[in-house]
């Protein structure tokens, strides 16, 4: 590869590191070339930018972008997607690894500047997304306002009660 094409290579992967919040590494070794564009195509529908990378590149840019964290994931044949959302990319890489021939094989993952292991990005993919998780927040922020209105409300209630059956003993 000439020394241009490699620096072009290297700005692209930092600027894709710098970016990205999360970044996953797999191996693909052993998957056919049809396998992994039906893979490239179905990560991108999920937000996921997946990338074959040479490991001497990756290291550079991820120095480069003061990643460093992500040398420790890179090791053989390597693939990396870039995303922003960690539960989305997780889930449908976790999805692309079943079934295959060859499998897909997570390495790692960095989050953050967190590496994470293969049985952390999985735990990641099991998480609900990100819109039922604001949901059940809310839901847990908004169960002791309710619980205390009705505390309040119900000796209340209660004397409304006897003032409106004095109001219609009196009618009467």
């Amino acid at each position: 590869m000439l020394k241009e094409k490699k620096t072009e290579n290297i700005n692209k992967l930092s600027e894709l590191l710098a970016d990205r919040e999360f970044v996953i590494s797999t191996t693909y070794q052993g998957v056919s070339a049809q396998s992994l564009a039906q893979v490239r195509w179905a990560l991108a529908s999920a937000g996921v930018e997946y990338h074959i990378v040479k490991n001497t590149l990756v290291r550079l840019a991820a120095e480069q972008a003061q990643r460093q964290g992500l040398i420790k994931i890179v090791e053989g044949p390597t693939a990396l997607g870039f995303a922003t959302d960690a539960v989305e990319a997780a889930r449908a890489i976790r999805q692309q690894t079943r079934g295959r021939d060859a499998p897909i094989q997570i390495q790692g993952a960095l989050l953050g500047d967190r590496v994470l292991t293969a049985l952390e990005v999985m735990d990641i993919a099991d998480l609900p997304p990100r819109d039922v998780l604001i949901a059940q927040l809310a839901a847990q922020l908004q169960s002791p306002v309710s619980r205390l209105h009705r505390a309040l409300s119900w000796p209340l209630q209660g004397f409304r009660n006897v003032l409106q059956a004095r109001v219609e003993q009196l009618a009467e």
